[in-house]
């Protein structure tokens, strides 16, 4: 009887396996092999938490009979030894400075000072070492309290990413007090430095971009993909920094008009350098480090956008990414017209800044046309990496080329005879 049962059921197993429906065609097992599915990004959006409706109750646990209890705690599962937990580190002064520049997001606040530094270099206005050292300090200090102050906010969204989980605040090392409290002395200590040893036009940037980074671009994140170009006029209020901290002027006015610098083989009228510092000369600064920050910031976010998507923020990268390819080429071919036309229209720099600018900029358009056209991870770090040394480049050869200095003296190279006549007919 039972070979029987056991015959019957073989046969049973086999019709089915036989049957169309249980054997998949050899088309759809081949277009499954070949085609990869796209991930869907919207579903990230949607709340992972259940209708309070659909929400299983907890059941009390209840310690099995046959169960060691070896602590007496009636606890089950029994609690862990303390031998499986780590000791925190004690909180040294170099390592909570450690922490402190992590809270500060060190490197970015580096180049936010070195940009705020290219606009002092730049301006044709004289400064004195006290001035340069504040503008630095006091930029640092803000660039610091408004990162603490973006990290405070997005601490469950750090820990949902690869990239930022490992921050202090979401690892723990420092507590949410102790880090509002590092950003409200350094927000204040900031702005009030460039207050007191430069002036209130500097100190007023300093603390819209706190304003700005923390309060504006953090909260639009999560909203609208709209966050990125408020993120990037925060990228352009640093050069303005440096050039008000020398005295220069943001706005026209009757006693600071905006002046054009032609081309020489378009006029015959000499340089006045008194017309340099006019707020076309701050206007282009904050162009260039706008239009970087879109063709540097884009193609980086295409490359950790399953991250972004995760945490939930609104970016172009994953609700448009054509768009978002496509951004990255017009912010880099604008760039090139930046270099080209605007900074030495400006007086910023001689017209052969336009000529030797030329080399770079085709370089970051070509990348950008490639990343536009093919998309794809392998040409969005191509276009990423081509920005990291695009700006440090751009911003020597303006100084290199700055209108009015003339490097043959600072190498000994002037034309000393011409110098000796002319004092030899003055006297």
């Amino acid at each position: 009887m039972q070979h029987r049962i056991a015959l019957a059921l073989s046969r049973h197993r086999l019709r089915v396996s036989c049957s169309p429906r249980a054997r998949p065609s050899l088309g759809r097992l081949s277009s499954t092999a070949t085609v990869s599915a796209k991930p869907d990004f919207s579903s990230y959006f949607l709340h992972n938490a259940r209708p309070p409706s659909e929400t299983p109750r907890a059941e009390p646990l209840s310690i099995p009979p046959d169960h060691p209890d070896p602590l007496g705690t009636g606890a089950y599962p029994p609690p862990a030894s303390l031998a499986a937990y780590r000791t925190a580190p004690v909180l040294t002064p170099a390592r909570l400075l450690s922490l402190y520049a992590q809270l500060s997001k060190s490197r970015l606040s580096i180049l936010v000072v070195l940009t705020a530094m290219s606009g002092v270099a730049l301006s044709p206005l004289t400064t004195t070492v006290p001035v340069l050292l504040s503008t630095a300090l006091g930029t640092a200090l803000c660039a610091a309290s408004a990162n603490t102050l973006n990290q405070l906010q997005e601490i469950p969204f750090d820990a949902q990413m690869a990239r930022t989980r490992n921050r202090p605040l979401v690892r723990r090392a420092l507590s949410p007090a102790h880090a509002a409290g590092f950003a409200v002395v350094t927000g204040v200590a900031g702005p009030a430095l460039l207050w007191t040893m430069v002036n209130p036009t500097t100190a007023l940037l300093g603390a819209a971009n706190i304003v700005l980074y923390a309060g504006v671009y953090t909260w639009m994140k999560r909203r609208t993909v709209w966050n990125t170009p408020v993120g990037s006029i925060v990228g352009g209020i640093p050069p303005l920094m440096g050039w008000t901290a020398c005295g220069g002027q943001l706005l026209p006015s009757t006693t600071y008009p905006i002046a054009t610098f032609l081309p020489p083989f378009l006029t015959s009228a000499p340089l006045d350098l008194a017309l340099i510092d006019n707020p076309l000369a701050p206007l282009a600064l904050f162009m260039l480090l706008y239009s970087w920050q879109l063709a540097h910031f884009n193609p980086l976010s295409h490359l950790v956008r399953t991250a972004y998507a995760q945490a939930g923020y609104h970016m172009l990268c994953i609700l448009a990414p054509k768009k978002n390819q496509f951004v990255a080429l017009r912010h880099a071919a604008l760039l090139t017209a930046i270099c080209s036309v605007l900074v030495p229209l400006s007086g910023l720099t001689t017209w052969t800044f336009a000529l030797t600018s030329l080399v770079p900029n085709a370089i970051v358009v070509r990348a950008a046309w490639d990343f536009w056209k093919f998309g794809g991870d392998k040409y969005a770090r191509k276009l990423f990496q081509h920005t990291l040394w695009y700006l440090p480049v751009i911003l020597g050869l303006m100084m290199l080329h700055k209108q009015g200095l003339e490097w043959r003296k600072w190498v000994g190279l002037g034309n000393d005879e011409k110098e000796e006549d002319a004092t030899a007919s003055q006297s």
